[in-house]
């Protein structure tokens, strides 16, 4: 999350990274509810220096998705049937340098992103066949979004003792206008004719400002907070604003090892937990959502304690601040394989 990091690792690693998870969902709208399962690559990265004060990072992470299917049939005089659906998702490739200014304690990074993805949303209304005279309505919005996004960030380590150190880090994404191709089609009647389009319009993605503080005590103990904030009040969606609130999320976390030299599996486990709470930066008629979450999870060392195999499970409630919209759990399991080696050691011979 801040690129100024990743000159902190030593000179002789190379860290291969990647992720799946598996999520169940939950939705009550306080009448109906609904179950659904799926599943999703989490990311693909890598991170190895090219100099004693230098290190890059490159990788393949899913930025944002949509993906939903309801609707309802409404009787009565004229009886008629809506439905929703909304698909897509943009993906962000990334290529990031962090350069140590400062004997491994201050160090600045910044990364550049590529953006790229479609997304779409349908909204369509039939009339049954015994109303006479009514037009059935379709509505079709688009979007496929090709841009640059760019990270920066600075990071401090102060030492305490040969094996602590506190560090404090900043990130910081300005925020800009999307470069998007977009359409906004209306069709009526026989779905066919009646055609309005409407392309090019403006889309807004907000600036991102983080904080973090952490306490480490070496193969022993790590102790960390985060905050974000991004002021997305005003963001242009379809040209239009008020869909949108600034959010914030704050989290704590903790790991823990018992024994890190042990040969007893428990003991040189990684023990994590973390708890997070924020807002939503959607909302609806001025209404939002706020979000509380937990997770556990294991870090399972490998070979020689330095690679692992990573496992958490997640639990998350996302609250509407009225009863008549959507109620959502999530239960998630995340599974990721950190693949950590010397890679750059030069051999001598006598």
């Amino acid at each position: 999350m801040n690129p100024a990091s990743y000159s902190s690792m030593d000179s002789l690693t190379f860290i291969f990274d990647f992720g799946i998870s598996g999520q169940m969902s939950w939705f009550s709208d306080g009448v109906n509810t609904d179950l659904s399962r799926n599943g999703n690559l989490e990311y693909v990265a890598m991170q190895f220096p090219i100099h004693r004060q230098v290190a890059l990072s490159f990788g393949l992470l899913p930025y944002s998705y949509v993906g939903y299917l309801f609707g309802a049939h409404t009787s009565g005089a004229n009886p008629y049937t809506e439905s929703f659906v909304g698909k897509g998702g943009l993906n962000d490739v990334y290529g990031g340098l962090s350069i140590d200014i400062w004997k491994k304690r201050l160090s600045l990074g910044a990364n550049i992103s590529y953006l790229f993805g479609n997304l779409s949303h349908v909204q369509t209304l039939y009339f049954d066949s015994e109303v006479v005279g009514a037009s059935a309505s379709e509505r079709t919005q688009s979007l496929t979004v090709n841009d640059i996004k760019l990270d920066f960030g600075l990071q401090y380590t102060h030492p305490i003792s040969r094996y602590e150190h506190y560090t404090v880090g900043l990130a910081f994404s300005p925020g800009k206008q999307l470069k998007a191709i977009s359409s906004d089609i209306s069709k009526t009647g026989n779905l066919a004719g009646d055609t309005v389009s409407i392309s090019d319009q403006k889309f807004d993605m907000a600036s991102s400002l983080g904080f973090g503080l952490s306490y480490v005590k070496q193969n022993k103990l790590t102790l960390a907070a985060d905050f974000l904030y991004e002021p997305w009040s005003g963001s242009r969606f379809f040209d239009n604003t008020g869909q949108f609130q600034n959010r914030m999320r704050a989290a704590l976390g903790v790991e823990y090892i018992k024994d890190f030299s042990s040969k007893n599996f428990f003991n040189k486990t990684r023990y994590r937990a973390g708890i997070h709470y924020g807002n939503s930066y959607l909302q609806i008629k001025n209404k939002g959502y706020n979000e509380i979450g937990a997770s556990f999870g294991l870090g399972i060392p490998l070979v020689d304690n330095r690679s692992l195999l990573n496992i958490g499970f997640e639990y998350v409630q996302v609250q509407p601040e009225v009863k008549t919209m959507i109620n959502e759990r999530y239960f998630r399991i995340t599974i990721n394989y950190t693949f950590n080696e010397g890679w750059f050691y030069k051999f001598k011979v006598d």
